[in-house]
């Protein structure tokens, strides 16, 4: 998608430090799902920011500006997300803020059960048990399948009761790589359970784009910037007017609708701006509308298209170069040829712990990680009989060059593993 015309150099040059570590030297990244790359952009804005010694609220043109700055950011989010109604705010990180959302929409829902999935990143998990538990509310919790890595609307629907009072979903597994049909679950809550509040951990499928809260009917929405080409050290979450106007965690006399603390970090704010620009630059390579969230949405449609034939030609091959599928002793979870497969594959070599494969992986320049069957992980791991995997998560700004490189690593770790 992303080879015609050199595009893919163009979108290279966006981001610091693509083939480079500062640390380590050249290196291919593959480990995307970790935290992705940062827009060059998103670092110069973040610098000129950090060094602003005014705040919000103040009788000053520099005050008045930051204010200017954070209100385009979330008009900015708006676009993206495709999110008309509710509000935007940052907090500390996208687990703290769906711990927040979890947590209102848990004691402020009235008699009833909470309902997940064992797929779920225990960021929204662990804050669904811990808060269903101490207001006296019983937890449901939905199977995924270990076959696909994900979790369905068929899945969920014997679970869900007319008294089920708020859902979690995960909208991408951080361990499979696997999409989760957050419409379709849904329509399958709201059939049985319509005034369901409902909260979706969006951390992993926001690098591949294709947001559409005003298509979910959710209640809640958190991504962490990070691992959307930002930069660490704050999250950013979407609230419905219904769950935003529940009683929360507030000042007192305060407003009654705000729901950040303290001065907030403008520099956050306008580096998430830096990335919607980037999405809209992105898809106007690649459209001719003049429609600024038609672009976002035609760049999300090109980053799934090239990421997909990243990862087919990791699992079947490139050039003369054997794909995973052909080299032996290889284990893909979650499937081959899996339409949910979103930029990742993890993977596992017969007779070898995923620890040393990362670790040989390494030592030729190519950036993967270990994923342990711990509190992150075993909830896929365990029931799979592994105790660790390895994931390779590629971005659309990674390179069929790129896929051959670990291709070629991976025939000689596994022909190494043999001899």
């Amino acid at each position: 998608m992303f080879t015609k015309d050199g595009l893919i150099d163009d979108i290279r040059g966006h981001f610091a430090h693509v083939d480079t570590c500062p640390f380590q030297g050249p290196r291919v990244f593959f480990e995307n799902a970790g935290g992705a790359l940062t827009l060059k952009s998103a670092v110069e804005t973040s610098t000129f920011y950090a060094s602003i010694p005014d705040n919000q609220g103040r009788d000053n043109v520099a005050s008045a500006e930051l204010m200017r700055v954070i209100a385009k950011a979330k008009d900015d989010m708006a676009v993206f997300f495709n999110a008309p109604s509710g509000q935007f705010f940052v907090g500390e990180s996208g687990t703290e803020l769906l711990f927040r959302m979890i947590r209102t929409a848990v004691v402020e829902s009235g008699a009833g059960k909470v309902l997940g999935s064992t797929l779920e990143h225990p960021a929204s998990r662990s804050a669904a048990i811990r808060w269903a538990g101490i207001a006296g509310k019983d937890y449901v919790s939905v199977p995924h399948n270990d076959e696909t890595g994900s979790v369905s609307a068929d899945d969920y629907a014997p679970h869900v009761t007319p008294d089920t009072v708020v859902a979690t979903i995960l909208h991408t597994s951080p361990v499979t790589g696997m999409a989760v049909d957050v419409k379709g679950i849904v329509e399958v809550i709201r059939a049985t359970a319509p005034d369901c509040l409902i909260i979706v951990d969006g951390i992993q499928h926001a690098a591949h784009g294709r947001l559409d809260i005003a298509g979910y009917d959710v209640d809640g929405y958190a991504v962490s910037p990070y691992k959307v080409f930002s930069r660490h050290g704050y999250g950013v979450a979407w609230v419905s007017d219904r769950l935003g106007n529940m009683n929360h965690d507030m000042l007192i006399n305060g407003p009654t609708d705000n729901w950040e603390f303290g001065t907030r970090d403008t520099g956050a704010y306008a580096t998430f701006s830096d990335v919607v620009d980037y999405f809209d630059w992105l898809g106007a390579q690649v459209c001719d509308s003049t429609d600024r969230r038609e672009r976002i949405e035609a760049a999300g449609a090109a980053i799934h298209s090239h990421e997909k034939d990243l990862t087919d030609a990791m699992l079947h091959g490139v050039g003369n170069q054997k794909g995973l599928v052909e080299l032996d002793g290889i284990g893909i979870i979650g499937g081959v040829d899996n339409p949910l497969r979103e930029g990742l594959v993890s993977l596992t070599v017969e007779g070898m712990s995923g620890a040393d494969v990362v670790t040989a992986l390494n030592a030729q320049n190519i950036r993967t990680h270990l994923r342990k069957a711990d509190h992150y992980s075993g909830n896929v791991l365990t029931p799979l009989g592994l105790d660790s995997c390895v994931r390779v998560s590629m971005c659309h700004y990674n390179t069929e060059q790129e896929v051959s490189q670990f291709l070629s690593a991976m025939q000689g770790i596994v022909d190494g593993r043999s001899a």
